[in-house]
């Protein structure tokens, strides 16, 4: 009821952001349900089936993707201090957020089942024919098990990711906290809970050493050293997937490779029969391009905040003056939280360039509806996540800016540091995504 309430009186960008979530729902959920209606209506062709189920894992990751990002910028459910005493703690919040994510998605995949049985016929109209046919089984009955499992998948996954993204840190483990809502009122308790007693005020500082219970207690003993208000924090250490990412990022090139021979070669040798008609027109055993294209994608996810944080050092180098150290500052501040959107944003650049590619060198027939919904629906879901991030770092920064402006500094100022950490982003990601795509292209132009 709570969630119901919250979810009534929420602000329209808000709202908006959970319809986007939910449309996103809507699509993978029609998605899973085309691949359904194939498996029903080619019983003998079992493989190709389970391939195409298998391709609709790229929607999936990317509508959970971004309905974690939507709950984690919703104010409704932020943890607030005066909460926890009407009982509404980080984790009575978290299990709201993850109530409201099941919500959105729940009737999203409504929507979709909705869709999918009007396409098939019913009393509104006859089913259609023709291409659509192969994929709806109209004259096949649906399993009601298997059709409300598939339809179940998006809300259960993503009401469990936003449960296990939220969940409730301990305050006295600093190096576990993530961005986020929960973040941020985590590093609240730990500056209350880390502070020494002597400057709290509890004990002066020639006693703390006269107090047996401060001598013998492990847990004060480990507490974070509270830091002093009038010194500034330094940035934050560069994050250490970046060695990883690149790892994991030619992993998956050499995959697609691989990959791109063996459609190539089973493309040859089926040229004289009918091959299934998978995403994209590749050939029934392309399961290497798809864990290539995944590969590719978590080691861009892992490159882009370490990327981030570069272009952040790149800003404040030589001689930097207050707007290009203000830029940089922030940059590395949100290389955590901007830095993975903007690289899976370039892993679905790069993997649609590939698919163009194939199409103009004529290795692929013309895309078809599931194909042109499967790359929308990602591409929308990935654009939207990192939407969703940057609005959820401007809420982060909002106190930090309100004090600049308070200070005396220009608006302009702030729109032109917003402007420059934009052009070193894109003077790193650009380039890099070209030359992504040109390697993830070139193995499937042979």
């Amino acid at each position: 009821m709570l969630a119901l309430r919250l979810t009534r009186v929420a602000h329209p960008a808000v709202q908006l952001r959970r319809v986007t979530v939910a449309a996103a729902s809507a699509g993978t959920g029609f998605l899973l349900l085309c691949s359904l209606g194939y498996a029903l209506g080619h019983p003998s062709d079992s493989a190709a089936a389970l391939l195409r189920l298998s391709w609709c894992a790229v929607p999936l990751v990317a509508t959970v993707y971004l309905a974690v990002a939507v709950a984690r910028a919703d104010p409704g459910t932020r943890p607030r201090p005066g909460l926890s005493a009407l009982g509404l703690g980080p984790g009575r919040l978290m299990a709201v957020s993850a109530a409201t994510t099941a919500l959105s998605c729940a009737s999203g995949s409504l929507l979709a089942a909705l869709l999918f049985l009007r396409l098939r016929g019913g009393p509104a109209g006859p089913p259609l024919d023709g291409a659509a046919a192969e994929f709806l089984a109209a004259r096949e009955q649906l399993p009601v098990p298997g059709t409300l499992t598939l339809l179940a998948v998006v809300p259960v996954a993503a009401s469990v990711s936003a449960a296990l993204a939220l969940r409730p840190r301990d305050p006295r483990h600093p190096a576990r906290e993530t961005s986020g809502a929960y973040g941020r009122f985590g590093a609240r308790l730990r500056g209350l809970a880390g502070a020494p007693a002597g400057r709290t005020g509890t004990l002066p500082d020639h006693d703390q050493a006269d107090d047996p219970e401060r001598e013998h207690d492990p847990e004060r003993e480990h507490d974070p050293v509270a830091p002093d208000p009038l010194r500034p924090l330094p940035p934050r250490r560069p994050p250490a997937s970046l060695p990883w990412g690149i790892a994991v990022l030619a992993v998956g090139l050499s995959v697609e490779a691989y990959a791109g021979r063996v459609t190539t070669s089973a493309a040859s040798a089926t040229s004289t029969g009918p091959a299934a008609a998978l995403p994209g027109g590749l050939a029934a055993d392309s399961a290497p391009v798809l864990i290539g294209w995944l590969l590719t994608a978590l080691g861009l996810a892992l490159a882009g905040p370490g990327l981030t944080h570069l272009c952040g050092r790149l800003l404040q180098s030589v001689r930097p003056g207050a707007l290009r150290l203000l830029a940089g500052r922030v940059l590395m501040e949100e290389a955590g939280r901007i830095g993975r959107p903007l690289g899976v944003v370039c892993a679905v650049a790069s993997g649609t360039y590939a698919l163009v590619a194939l199409y103009d060198n004529g290795g692929a027939p013309a895309f078809g509806p599931l194909t042109v919904l499967g790359t929308l629906l990602v591409a929308g879901c990935t654009v939207a996540t990192l939407l969703t991030a940057a609005v959820e770092a401007r809420q982060a920064r909002a106190e930090t800016a309100a004090a600049l402006l308070r200070l005396g500094a220009p608006a302009t100022m702030l729109r032109t540091a917003a402007a420059l950490r934009v052009g070193a982003l894109l003077a790193v990601f650009v380039p890099l995504t070209l030359m992504i795509a040109e390697l993830a292209a070139l193995p499937l132009a042979r």
